[in-house]
């Protein structure tokens, strides 16, 4: 058997303690530096017996010691392995956005703070010292006073205004017809750009870095007057949906949503996925992650915004089980990945 190192792993100190962390698994590690060598001698895959011969000037049973607690924490892979494969596919696939895209790996699956805590509980958490002021003002800078705001008639501003995160619902289907209308209104096409660079793009109602458009949407209908609860892919082409799966249930929209009560109370969730290549194709620097991101959050205001001026209620959430939906879209989290997820229910006490 072949064993090397895995790739998708980085080293750092914390205080005067060395770590290494797996960002694929988010396990961390402490361990002596020297382990370093033993690393770097396995980026070629090598046998154990190998390993052995090459170190052979230090004690032989720390260093089988050292490979196998290496192999134990997942820092040492059988070559040609299942998580061999995986590691290697991070590789490939993010080495452009690496080691800074390690973060986003590390982020994923985070627990939701709040969730089944008591008021007490949550008290205990919040910091002795005072929080930070809301509001910047540059002492000492000269101050001109700006024409009074007067409320604006334009129903563009009313519903600007309007926007609120909503957490309650009232237990009641909304229309095929207003899931048609907020797919096609924030993720849809308006129509194409011919580019002499870059090809026909595509145009939306947010912007995105470069047109890459990275974001797909996935929809979880719950209660949905006219479509069956599934879990659907929105294709915005041709604006359809592509059925994945009819196993939509409000406990799985609760745990998708790290188990925040008012997710299983929506009618439907909206599930944001990054296609990394669209954007990695055009901007080979890490930076670029970031843009993917904003894309995300621009996509996500367009919804809230959609649904405020149909009369629905909006909410958004990065407090996700990453992993768990990855799963049940069938997507690799790795090439495609969950982001965001945006939900909509009707308005409490309508």
């Amino acid at each position: 058997m072949k064993l090397s190192s895995a790739v998708c792993q980085r080293a750092y100190w914390d205080g005067g303690d060395f770590r290494i962390v797996n960002f694929l698994t988010k396990r961390t590690f402490s361990a002596n530096p020297l382990v370093l060598e033993l690393i770097r001698f396995f980026f070629s895959p090598r046998t154990i017996k190998d390993g052995m011969l090459e170190f052979g000037s230090y004690d032989p049973e720390s260093v089988g010691q050292a490979i196998v607690e290496l192999i134990e924490a997942g820092l040492l892979l059988e070559y040609g392995s299942a998580e061999w494969q995986q590691d290697s596919l991070v590789d490939s696939l993010w080495k452009p956005w690496l080691p800074e895209g390690a973060f986003h790996f590390l982020t994923k699956d985070v627990k939701y703070v709040e969730g089944g805590r008591s008021e007490e509980q949550m008290m205990r958490s919040v910091p002795k010292t005072p929080p930070p002021p809301f509001f910047k003002s540059i002492e000492g800078a000269e101050s001109i006073a700006l024409p009074s705001l007067a409320p604006a008639a334009d129903s563009f501003y009313q519903t600007l205004y309007a926007r609120r995160t909503h957490r309650s619902f009232s237990d009641g289907q909304i229309s095929f017809d207003q899931i048609s209308r907020l797919l096609g209104t924030t993720w849809g096409v308006q129509g194409y750009f011919e580019s002499k660079r870059y090809g026909k793009l595509p145009l939306k109602t947010s912007p995105s870095g470069g047109a890459r458009h990275p974001v797909e949407v996935y929809l979880m209908a719950l209660k949905v007057d006219g479509l069956e609860a599934g879990i659907y892919h929105y294709q915005a082409k041709d604006h359809l949906l592509e059925r994945i799966s009819s196993g939509a249930t409000s406990h799985l929209a609760r745990q998708y949503c790290a188990d925040q009560p008012h997710a299983g109370a929506a009618a439907a969730l909206f599930i944001m996925t990054a296609v990394f290549a669209r954007s990695m194709w055009k901007y080979h620097h890490s930076r670029a992650y970031r843009v993917v991101m904003l894309d995300a959050g621009h996509l996500c205001q367009t919804f809230c915004l959609t649904a405020t001026r149909m009369g629905l209620a909006p909410f958004s959430t990065a407090a996700i089980e990453d992993s768990l939906i990855e799963k049940d879209l069938g997507i690799d989290g790795i090439s495609e990945s969950v982001v965001y997820v945006a939900g909509v229910g009707l308005v409490a006490g309508r």
